[in-house]
């Protein structure tokens, strides 16, 4: 099964992410729960995690070359918004 690509990202307050994929759907995704994992704890630094950028293609959210999520999570995983 395909899954949406990622159009847009938005890091707002509270660790978590807007996420808009090429459906037109949006969704949020909250991180929190990752922070505890060490590749994901620089992320509790708020001015790193604002910083965060969709990959070309759209096949994830990255912060560095060794922090991101995949779209299949995101979408899999975030809660949509109406």
């Amino acid at each position: 099964m395909t899954h949406p690509k990622i159009k847009s990202v938005l890091a707002i307050e509270n660790h978590i992410l807007v996420i808009e994929f090429d459906n037109n759907q949006k969704k949020r995704y909250d991180i929190k729960p990752l922070l505890e994992k060490e590749m994901f704890s620089p992320l509790k630094n708020q001015i790193l995690f604002k910083t965060v950028i969709v990959e070309k293609g759209g096949y994830a959210v990255v912060w560095n070359n060794t922090i991101d999520i995949s779209e299949y999570e995101l979408w899999n995983n975030g809660q949509s918004i109406t």
